[in-house]
């Protein structure tokens, strides 16, 4: 059974799985749920995306002569985490390398990952170590995904003009699109997703807000200095959106396997430690 750990504040309650440390729910005092249900259309909410992000070329990557396997967005989203602490309003969790990950990830490492619920705003912080006798390489990211209708919602960026990279079969290709936005805003609909997610590339985007129209109802998701971002929700879909700040990103069509020359990815040296956080504030 799904084990759950609970953080409040004055108006808020979240809820996070320990499998995957995943946030599931943040619901005001009044019943308004701000995080997808994992419904149908997709069945999680906000996995963790540790050691990769997106995905990889035939699902194959190569270290030291040695090739190995990995799924989409890596293994951390369908691990069990250890529950190190926890408060009324914080929580902190581990995951370490096991003989299961050794065996398509060959890195020994401590991932922790801290909540921090503050009034309506939520840190979440991670820190990863590098337990390995050699240089760790790794991505990671968020993956968050909100209620919304897409179809009366709109986004508000920084700047008036986005450029994405446009993806083939969860691939980057070198073809771009550019989204001219009105006022900073962006209209959101279906169709904006026919090819799969929305992706930038070089540090485009630091703080958007998912609003609704005529509605008090807001997210603001704030990730200073994460070099990617995915904005995504399945093809036809109108219910949920996801906003996700990348340390790495997907292959290339014209990747070659090998993950030391991977776009994107981190490299820890021996002791190393790497730390990064985004916070999500939810107004309604």
């Amino acid at each position: 059974m799904p084990q759950f750990i609970q953080l409040q504040s004055n108006n808020l309650t979240v809820a996070i799985n320990l499998l995957g440390a995943e946030l599931t729910s943040a619901h005001t005092h009044n019943g308004t749920e701000f995080m997808w249900q994992a419904g149908n259309e997709w069945q999680r909410t906000a996995p963790v995306l540790f050691p990769i992000v997106g995905k990889l070329k035939n699902s194959t990557y190569s270290f030291q002569d040695n090739t190995y396997t990995l799924p989409q967005h890596g293994f951390a989203r369908d691990c069990e985490f250890q529950l190190l602490s926890n408060t009324i309003n914080t929580a902190t969790f581990l995951l370490s390398q096991n003989a299961t990950t050794l065996k398509n990830y060959p890195f020994k490492f401590e991932f922790l990952i801290h909540y921090l619920l503050n009034e309506n705003q939520l840190t979440i912080s991670y820190e990863i170590k590098n337990l390995s006798q050699t240089e760790m390489l790794f991505s990671m990211g968020a993956h968050p995904a909100f209620n919304c209708n897409l179809n009366t919602s709109y986004l508000e960026f920084e700047n008036n003009k986005l450029l994405a990279t446009v993806l083939s079969d969860g691939l980057l290709t070198s073809q771009k699109r550019i989204l001219e936005l009105d006022n900073k805003k962006l209209a959101l609909n279906t169709a904006l997703f026919d090819n799969d997610a929305l992706v930038f590339e070089n540090n485009q985007i630091n703080s958007v807000s998912l609003c609704q129209k005529n509605s008090s109802k807001k997210v603001t998701l704030v990730s200073p200095n994460w070099p990617f971002y995915g904005i995504w929700t399945k093809k036809d879909c109108s219910k949920f959106l996801c906003l996700e700040p990348w340390f790495g990103i997907a292959d290339t069509a014209e990747s070659k396997g090998d993950l030391s020359t991977k776009k994107g990815i981190l490299s820890l040296e021996i002791g190393g430690v790497f730390k990064t956080s985004y916070s999500i504030l939810f107004e309604d």
